[in-house]
């Protein structure tokens, strides 16, 4: 299947033909047409002086307002409309940069494996869709700020296309570009005129190289980096490269400076605060530096090489600043080093991607990394295009390691082999020579352009593309005209070139199986360029590998998926404004909700599971016992002198005591301190906490922010004794319990079976009712995504009808009533509709003051699924929306995702406290929690007690209610909050997102008796 040619044909500029032929962008081997090479993102500057402010005379920025016309396919699009008498002052304007989709033009669709059109239209990889095709057309005018000077040459470069560009100026055809990641530049210096003249750009949605762009992100298009017009001087540095090599023993370090000078002119270098580069006989610099600041995460110090360039005349021409990182990256003694010392990733995976889509500014850009910063991450994967210059620039500056990726995925193809048993002869690229051009330009695009940075660490081939010779190809050039080691984790799944990649690399493989590979597989370093998909309420269990990775040095960590979920700001039908992801749109095919995989929100808010993200990549590991601290620094270069060392004695969210400790614990070692704190001899629950903070402001943390941290709790002497209240008043009637005391009375349905009414305080009527239903033993939560991901619904939905549909056996003869000279007791023998049947008893044990202690004891028989949780459903009054508990906190946590948790005594609103995860799941639990209250603005309400420590959640709506709807504006109106006490819930797991369950360590038991105990009472 072939497009019909385009006839764009009208006046020719001298001897050359206005004419592009659209039918190309069919052709996998049309990469570009008139593009100019790639060359290194230096800026160059008139004056030092405008150096030294950022902003150079020699740009002038076309981003802003443009000429739309939107078309569905290109025989749709206007002919001709690049003529300068042609009339687009009726088009659309439209912001640039932008995505067309997020400005009222097609629509975004959201897939993952799949590609766009897949279903839709019936091509082969190559090819395009005839039908749908949306096409861009941009017009700009623009008057030049200063005439052309002589000897000067101009070019206007698109600093991000998708997916295919054809640009004109003044009605000539300057040319085509594919790659919609890397800049796409073109000579315009002939084009030019005096006064106003007219860019126009055609921009396909997809092309053949939208085979090789099937990444897991939204599908747009457009203009979406900036437009940038650019004047080179007569005597101009087109190319610069830097080179470091860093003495072994990092005592020296030469620099060397290569440069492509054109036209007529000289250069002279020199290094800020050193001295001048030396000239060599190639037309090259170099100066070798003694004592070198080295560049790491923890310390990235940039030196500046200033370059001075001069035309014939011996006019300065240009000024440029190029810094410069002295560090060494390297594969040695079998290990990824960094200056010599072996690096551990702690990684995210990163889209681009904010509220605007792909579209960010400097300063989010920027906001981000420093986010990242604070929580310890120093590795960023750009997950799977090269980011904007900015992003490289930053990572330099702020000390981020980079693995930076080329523009490739082609997992929709790959699907077919993997799963569908297609042959290998039908991978893309795979080892198809027609492939081999665009991924050679692709690869030179990013190299040539974010080679000096000093924060790139290893070249990246691409995503989820098999294998192939292709492939092969591509490392073969970077390890021609690089250092850098070269990854590619398709090797993975196709072993045929194993010379592909000089790293092991895979995703989602569980720490257990990581060491197994580990204990036969020794031959190179072995990372996870992505690991812990954070698809909802997931990040269970990373603590396995983070241990893994220092306990076995060829494990050099991994990059979590991902940053922050996709999601595009929508309004409901009602005025409700909400996130919205995959068939939001009406796009079809999509992937739902698999968008949402963030450590943060779609805004770049933190999610909770930062919480565990900043306690497990802290670069001091700390362990506290009876008398001291031990503490193993895992830093790169930084002792723990560099941080205040704060230690704290509380009891229950009570601080007590507060001492410093000095520390100068050297990086890669581990020391031993004395606690500065003894804990008294008075019986409690004690928490003694160690905090290391930062001495003085950071770029990314203000002074005394937290950097590592851990706790230990001590229980001294036994839990104080309940004082007896005097025996309750039983009431037995026809068909109800009636427990009563002062100031409270219960009541017992032996005709429905269960707890009616449970009134508490000293008023006229008897009390404030507290329940708004039945408290029923309860096994179920909404749905994680991960729990969707194996399928957990279908295995264990017998438990969500136990929990709905679970019945009192015979209550009105079988409700068992005991007194003692303390409490009445009432029981209840719950039937479940479980195959194979299985039955929960439940007691409650009612004293004189209103107490009411529950036991719940659940009889599990063999063949039963497992349990997404185990406990009581209780539902009170919606103004009792105050939540404050003693337990771990601050931020919701599970029993595979608590490290970063401490116990404390916290305050919430019930109303915020389900997370606001893309799709509504179980959410806002706690471990470890000793008591909990839900009080009213008077502090009326009601307490739950566990001596054991629990599980608790406090919602506006039941876990029915959650499942049910598909965003949160969906949710119903409030009326009750929802308590529920639990012996435990089922870990939200984290390996992957589409069939990794949680962990064995951290499921309920699936057999024998499980028996909750707790209280609750009035307050």
């Amino acid at each position: 299947m072939t497009l019909d040619t385009i006839d764009i044909q009208t006046e020719s500029y001298g001897d050359e033909a206005v004419r592009f032929d659209a039918a190309r962008i069919a052709d996998p081997r049309f990469v570009q047409e008139n593009r100019l090479p790639a060359h290194s993102d230096h800026r160059w500057f008139r004056t030092a002086a405008e150096a030294a402010d950022g902003d150079s005379g020699y740009e002038q920025s076309l981003s802003g307002r443009w000429k739309i016309h939107y078309a569905k396919n290109p025989a749709a699009a206007p002919a001709g409309f690049f003529h300068p008498d042609y009339d687009c002052e009726s088009w659309d304007d439209i912001p640039v940069p932008a995505h067309i989709q997020l400005h009222g033009y097609d629509r975004p669709q959201y897939v993952n494996v799949q590609y766009p059109w897949d279903g839709v239209e019936q091509i082969d990889p190559g090819e395009v869709p005839e039908r749908y095709n949306p096409v861009a057309s941009y017009v700009k005018s623009f008057r030049l700020d200063r005439p052309v000077e002589a000897g000067e040459t101009v070019s206007i470069s698109f600093l991000g296309a998708e997916s295919a560009i054809a640009v004109w100026l003044n009605g000539r055809y300057l040319g085509y570009a594919t790659d919609s990641f890397t800049p796409s530049e073109f000579d315009v210096t002939d084009a030019l005129v005096e006064g106003e003249n007219k860019l126009a750009a055609q921009v396909f949605k997809f092309s053949s190289g939208s085979w090789l762009e099937d990444q897991d992100f939204f599908r747009f298009s457009g203009l979406f980096r900036d437009v940038v017009l650019y004047r080179r001087p007569r005597a101009h540095v087109e190319d610069l490269r830097v080179d470091v090599v860093l003495a072994h023993d990092a005592a020296s370090a030469d620099i060397a400076l290569r440069i492509d000078l054109r036209g007529e002119g000289s250069a002279a270098a020199r290094l800020a605060g050193v001295g001048p580069l030396e000239p060599r006989g190639d037309g090259g610099f170099s100066i070798r530096l003694d004592n070198p600041r080295l560049w790491s995460p923890e310390d990235p110090w940039l030196y500046e090489i200033e370059i001075e360039v001069r035309d014939v005349s011996g006019e300065v021409a240009e000024v440029i600043v190029q810094r410069v990182g002295v560090r060494r990256f390297a594969i040695e003694d079998g290990l990824l080093k960094l200056n010599g010392r072996r690096v551990v990733f702690f990684g995210v995976n990163r889209h681009e991607f904010g509220l605007a889509g792909r579209v960010q500014t400097a300063a989010e850009i920027e906001a981000d990394l420093l986010a990242l910063k604070a929580v310890g991450v120093n590795a960023v994967r750009t997950s799977h295009y090269p980011n904007s210059t900015v992003f490289y620039e930053l990572a330099d500056r702020h000390g981020l390691m980079v693995i930076d990726e080329m523009n490739l995925e082609s997992h929709g193809v790959w699907d077919r082999i993997r799963k569908l048993g297609a042959p290998i002869e039908d991978a893309v690229p795979g080892d198809r020579p027609e492939w081999l051009p665009t991924l050679l330009d692709r690869a030179a695009s990013m190299y040539e352009r974010d080679k000096n940075h000093p924060s790139i660490v290893m070249w990246s081939c691409g995503n989820e593309s098999f294998g192939g010779t292709n492939l092969r190809d591509v490392a073969a050039w970077f390890r021609e005209v690089d250092s850098r080691p070269v990854h590619y984790e398709g090797v993975h799944w196709d072993p045929r070139h194993e010379e592909t990649t000089d790293v092991v690399s895979q995703m989602y493989t569980p720490a257990a199986e990581v060491e197994e590979f580990l204990r036969d597989r020794r031959d190179k370093p072995f990372i996870l360029c992505e690991y812990a998909h954070a698809m909802g309420n997931s990040f269970g269990a990373v603590d396995e590998y983070i241990e893994l990775a220092y306990r076995e040095p060829l494990f050099q960590g991994g990059f979590i998926w991902d940053f922050a979920d996709q999601a595009i700001a929508l309004t409901d039908r009602y005025g409700k404004e909400y996130f919205g992801y995959g068939g939001d749109f009406g796009d079809a095919p999509n992937d739902g909700e698999f968008c949402g995989n963030g450590i943060f929100f779609t805004d770049h808010s933190p999610t909770p599971k930062l919480q565990e993200v900043a306690y497990l990549y802290q670069g001091l590991r700390i362990r506290i016992d009876d008398a001291g601290f031990t503490v193993h620094n895992r830093l790169l270069s930084t002792s723990s002198a560099a941080y205040r060392c704060v230690v704290t004695l509380s009891r229950e969210g009570r601080m007590l005591r507060r001492e410093e400790a000095e520390t100068d614990i050297a990086a890669g070692d581990t020391g031993r301190i004395a606690l500065p704190i003894a804990v008294p001899t008075a019986p409690g629950e004690y928490a003694i906490d160690v905090s290391f903070r930062l001495r003085a402001a950071t770029a990314w943390a203000a002074e005394g922010h937290e950097v590592a941290y851990e706790q230990r709790v001590v229980q001294v002497g036994p839990p104080p004794a309940r004082v007896a209240a005097p025996a309750p008043e039983l009431i037995r009637g026809a068909h109800n319990i009636g427990v009563r005391g002062p100031g409270f009375s219960a009541l017992f349905s032996t005709l429905y079976g269960g707890l009616t009414s449970y009134r508490f305080g000293m008023t006229s009527d008897g009390g404030r009712e507290l329940l708004t239903g039945m408290p029923r033993p309860h096994f179920w939560h909404a749905p994680t995504s991960n729990e969707r991901g194996w399928e957990a619904p279908f295995e264990d939905g017998q438990w969500l009808l136990a929990s709905r549909y679970g019945r009192v056996r015979e209550p009105l003869t079988r409700t068992r009533v005991e007194q003692d000279d303390t409490a009445v007791t009432v029981t209840y023998e719950y039937e479940l509709p479980t195959r194979p049947a299985t039955t929960c008893d439940v007691s409650y044990r009612v004293d004189g003051a209103g107490r009411v202690e529950v036991t719940q004891t659940l009889h599990l028989v063999d063949g039963l699924p497992s349990l997404p949780e185990f406990g009581m459903l209780l539902t009170t009054l919606p103004e009792f929306r105050r939540l404050r508990w003693y337990g771990d906190g601050p931020e919701e946590c599970y029993v595979d995702r608590r490290g970063g948790a401490r116990l404390g005594v916290y305050d919430r609103d019930v109303t915020t406290e389900l997370t606001p995860y893309l799709r509504p799941q179980e959410a806002g639990s706690r471990t470890g929690v000793r008591w909990a209250e839900v009080t009213d603005g008077r502090g009326a309400g009601l307490r739950v007690e566990s001596a054991d420590a629990m599980e608790f959640s406090a919602l506006p709506w039941t876990p029915d209610e959650v499942e049910n709807a598909l965003h949160h504006t969906e949710l119903p109106p409030i009326h009750r909050t929802v308590l529920r006490p639990a012996l435990m819930r089922r870990g939200v797991g984290g390996d992957d997102s589409w069939g990794a369950r949680t962990l064995a360590q951290y499921r309920l038991p699936n057999s024998g008796d499980l028996v909750f105990d707790f209280a609750f009472r009035g307050v």
